[in-house]
């Protein structure tokens, strides 16, 4: 029996011997597992230290594009406040024309010189007195007519085609940049998505981006490139374009993105744009009837009762009733077009 007890103690101590060994080695006490779990997380500290690196890379990157985006605001500043894109040459390539400054004043003079040779030769007596003030005949109306056939029939139509070439190549600006959102994210480099484009679209568009790949290749630095795309098309939304592609280039980021929300703002200013045209048509049909009414009514006098609006026009009275007449509706006119007029 003794010795019954024995073993059965000796057991009993060896049993306890591995249970102890046992709650030791796997894990033991809850405190030995809140050890473990705080070494985990130092370890895990120099992780979380690495993953505020780019946060702060995140951060000198929004103030490197801020400061980009800053410099180039005071360039477009600068450059409107000096007039370099409202220059003759600037004009002659928004307009598309292949045409020298040279050639276009020569144009000019030509087109003065024979506005007042034709005004000589017809003979063409000055305007009546105005305000009893009698102006000269023939000599004011021979500079009248070569500053006007000079230097102001050349420019309008200068600034009409260059107004015409800019809406068409506004037009089709949107569906370029996403060929660019498109070729990009299929794995194509920017350079051969502007070939794309300067390959596929039509012009004016076609053309600009021809000249734009073309200054890329022979070596042009691209923020030069797109200053000067932007000088020949000085649009907001070129120049949108202009600041997006200046920035990636600089400092990175995802292109597709940007140009995607690029695309979707130019739309939407086109969309708006058309809205405001449709809302303003009433307006302006008002402003060319009222402007209109004056001629259509004194022509109906003047068919009816010629003796009675004549005196308008033989009479000291009646020129300064034009003139007052004149200046008031001009400035009505003014008024209308200004109160209709949206800058977006």
């Amino acid at each position: 029996m003794t010795n019954d007890l024995i073993l059965f103690g000796l057991a009993a101590a060896v049993f306890l011997v591995i249970a102890g060994l046992g709650f030791a080695l796997p894990g033991g006490s809850n405190g030995d597992r809140a050890v473990r779990r705080l070494r985990t997380l130092d370890t895990a500290r120099p992780t979380s230290r690495l993953r505020k690196v780019p946060k702060d890379e995140s951060a000198a990157r929004r103030k490197k594009t801020q400061a980009m985006l800053n410099k180039l605001r005071e360039q477009g500043k600068a450059q409107r406040q000096t007039g370099l894109l409202n220059t003759v040459e600037a004009k002659l390539m928004q307009a598309g024309l292949n045409m020298t400054p040279k050639t276009f004043w020569l144009i000019s003079l030509v087109l003065g010189s024979m506005s007042a040779l034709g005004t000589w030769y017809s003979g063409a007596e000055g305007p009546p007195p105005i305000l009893g003030i009698e102006i000269k005949s023939q000599p004011a109306m021979i500079v009248a007519a070569l500053i006007g056939g000079g230097l102001g029939l050349p420019h309008w139509v200068l600034a009409m085609l260059a107004k015409r070439r800019n809406k068409k190549l506004l037009s089709q600006f949107a569906d370029g940049i996403d060929i660019i959102v498109r070729g990009v994210k299929s794995g194509l480099p920017l350079t051969e998505c502007l070939r794309i484009i300067a390959r596929e679209s039509p012009a004016p568009l076609g053309p600009e981006f021809t000249q734009l790949t073309d200054n890329i290749q022979m070596g042009t630095a691209i923020d030069r490139a797109l200053q000067q795309f932007y000088k020949r098309v000085p649009l907001p939304e070129v120049n949108f374009f202009v600041i997006v592609l200046s920035i990636q280039a600089k400092s990175g980021g995802n292109l597709s993105e940007a140009l995607g929300n690029l695309s979707t703002v130019i739309r939407s200013r086109k969309m708006m744009r058309e809205k405001i045209k449709a809302l303003s048509s009433e307006a302006k049909a008002s402003s060319m009837i009222i402007g209109a009414l004056p001629f259509a009514v004194a022509f109906m006098v003047y068919l009816t009762t010629p003796d009675y609006i004549m005196d308008l026009f033989i009479t000291s009275t009646g020129h300064m009733i034009l003139f007052m007449s004149t200046c008031l509706m001009a400035i009505g006119i003014a008024v209308m077009r200004k109160m209709i007029s949206f800058d977006i």
